[in-house]
C-alpha cells in the first residue's frame, strides 16, 4: 500500500541523523512531484506527529542564553555562525513537514502540499550546502552547542494552522530575508565563495517560503471571512514571544506577499504612520 503523505512527513520528524533526514526528506519530495506530474498523487492521509521531532545526539541543545555569542570577523566565529544556521535550517525542514502532518485533518487544496513539499525539499538543500560549508573548514554540524528554543513555534501553534503560518512562513521565516544579506557580506569580506554561494541560494528561496505563508494565511482568512492583518496582528501577539525587531527588508517582505502594515505596528519601535490612533 502507498504510504500516505502526512505518514512520509511523519517520518521525516523520527528521523534523527540531519544528512538521513534530509536525504529522506528529497526522497519523499520527488516521488510526491513525480506522482503529480504523473496525475497519481498519493493521498494525504493522517499521521500522528511526535510532539518534538528527533534528533542526533549533537548537537548540545542549551537555552537561548546560554548558547556562546558569535563573532563573525575570526574564521572560528564564522564557523560558529554556519553551524547556527544549519541548526535553523534542520528545523525548517521539520516544520515544513511537521505542517503537513500536524493539519492534515484540516482540508486544503492540492497546491498546499505542493507549497510546503517544496519548501521542505529546499530546507533539506539548504542544510546539506551548510554542512557541506562547515565540513570544508574543518567543523561539522554537532560541533558546537545550539539554540534548544527552536521548536518552540511549532508546541505554541500545535492545534492552530492560522497561527503557525503566521508565526512561523510570516515571521521567523522574514526574519531571515532582513539578517541574511548582512551575512551574505560577512563571507564575501572573508573570501568564502562556498559559504557565499550557498547563502544567496537561501536567500534566494527563503522569499518564495515566506509567500507560501502569507498566501495560505491569506486563503484561510478569505474562506473563513476573516480581516488578514487584524488576524495577523492578533496571532503574533498571542503566539510569538516579543516585538519584531527592525531594520526590515521591506523589498523583499514585499516580493513574499508581506505588506508594512503588517508588521511594522508589531515592532519595537515604529513610525507614527502605523500606530493604532494614526489619522
Amino acid at each position: 500500500m502507498t504510504k500516505s503523505l502526512a505518514e512520509r512527513a511523519d517520518e521525516v520528524l523520527r528521523t534523527a541523523d540531519g544528512r538521513t533526514k534530509t536525504a529522506l526528506s528529497h526522497a519523499h519530495a520527488a516521488d510526491w512531484f513525480a506522482a503529480r506530474k504523473a496525475g497519481q498523487a498519493f493521498p494525504i492521509g493522517r499521521a500522528t506527529p511526535p510532539d518534538r521531532p528527533a534528533r542526533p545526539d549533537r548537537p548540545e541543545l542549551l537555552p537561548p542564553r546560554e548558547v556562546p555569542r558569535r563573532r563573525p570577523g575570526s574564521p572560528h566565529g564564522r564557523i560558529a555562525l554556519l553551524h547556527a544556521l544549519a541548526h535553523i535550517e534542520l528545523n525548517a525542514v521539520d516544520l515544513h513537514w511537521d505542517i503537513i502532518a500536524r493539519f492534515a485533518h484540516v482540508s486544503m487544496p492540492m497546491g498546499f502540499y505542493d507549497d510546503w513539499v517544496k519548501a521542505a525539499d529546499e530546507e533539506s538543500k539548504h542544510f546539506n550546502l551548510l554542512c557541506d560549508c562547515l565540513e570544508d573548514m574543518g567543523s561539522h554540524y554537532g560541533a558546537l552547542p545550539a539554540h534548544a528554543g527552536m521548536w518552540r513555534a511549532a508546541e505554541d501553534t500545535a492545534d492552530d494552522l492560522l497561527g503557525r503560518l503566521a508565526v512561523v512562513p510570516m515571521v521567523l521565516e522574514a526574519r531571515g530575508l532582513d539578517v541574511t544579506p548582512g551575512m551574505i557580506d560577512i563571507f564575501r569580506k572573508a573570501q568564502d565563495p562556498a559559504a557565499t554561494a550557498a547563502l544567496e541560494t537561501i536567500y534566494a528561496e527563503e522569499v518564495g517560503h515566506v509567500a507560501y505563508g502569507a498566501k495560505w494565511f491569506n486563503f484561510l482568512c478569505g474562506r473563513d471571512n476573516l480581516d488578514p492583518k487584524d488576524t495577523f496582528h492578533a496571532l503574533v501577539r498571542r503566539f510569538f514571544h516579543g516585538a519584531l525587531k527592525p531594520p526590515f527588508n521591506e523589498e523583499k517582505r514585499a516580493e513574499a506577499g508581506l505588506p508594512p502594515d503588517f508588521y511594522w505596528p508589531l515592532a519595537e519601535d515604529y513610525p507614527p504612520a502605523f500606530r493604532p490612533d494614526a489619522p
